[in-house]
């Protein structure tokens, strides 16, 4: 499907956003390599780094099988920004099974993610099992996890500094004349630009990062009389 997407006139982005590392097969590998309409952003979901805790939320993959996964994505599409979702404070958590999720994280290094506590929820398996995790712990672990996930996210963000990339621009910022807009890696970006340009992809120095978001230049000399686009600029889909 997606290279058949990517012969569309006029569509000039496709976001692959999200998959079950278990779906991430050579086809979708084979198209981050491939199609140049396919923006180098993956959501890739792990929720821990531990072999127990994963077989305990029957995810039905281990963490070596993530890391050569992850492997044979950044080979395909060395320029990839990856995401994930972690969860801390899933029952039977020990102290080494968090340090697991923490070296994961470390080695994967990661653009963006979402990190959540584990909370009881009636219906579920995880509600009635045994070793429920107290919550100052899991308060104290999402700190620690979400401290090396920001400082990852910064990281990614300095290394898009001085970089010429096409920015989509999707709506009015808070200030008067500014658009923001999406990166090809997902990011906002913030920069100076009159509003008959929204809809349209343009080119923008990266001049200023921030925590979550990017700041640009519109590169000088491409059309300014474009209008707001009527035709389908980005497709966003997952699994």
């Amino acid at each position: 499907m997606l290279r058949r997407l990517s012969e569309i006139e006029g569509l000039d982005r496709l976001r692959y956003t999200t998959s079950h590392p278990r779906d991430m097969d050579d086809e979708l590998i084979e198209a981050h390599r491939d199609l140049k309409s396919l923006m180098p952003y993956l959501h890739l979901p792990v929720q821990s780094g531990s072999d127990k805790i994963l077989k305990s939320m029957n995810r039905k993959h281990t963490r070596d099988e993530y890391f050569r996964l992850i492997d044979r994505i950044r080979e395909a599409a060395p320029d990839i920004a990856l995401s994930g979702d972690f969860i801390v404070g899933f029952p039977g958590e020990s102290d080494a099974d968090f340090e697991d999720t923490m070296d994961l994280i470390r080695r994967v290094e990661y653009g963006s993610a979402f990190s959540f506590k584990y909370s009881q929820r009636p219906g579920t398996p995880g509600a009635t099992m045994e070793d429920q995790v107290p919550e100052d712990v899991k308060t104290a672990r999402l700190s620690e996890l979400q401290a090396l996930l920001t400082q990852q996210q910064k990281a990614f963000n300095a290394s898009r500094l001085g970089m010429v990339c096409d920015v989509l621009l999707e709506k009015k910022g808070r200030l008067p004349g500014q658009l923001v807009g999406k990166s090809p890696w997902l990011q906002p970006v913030q920069l100076d630009a009159p509003e008959n340009l929204i809809g349209t992809i343009q080119a923008v120095e990266i001049i200023e990062i921030g925590s979550n978001s990017l700041f640009g230049r519109r590169i000088d000399g491409q059309n300014e009389t474009l209008s707001k686009a009527p035709d389908l600029k980005e497709v966003a889909f997952d699994a």
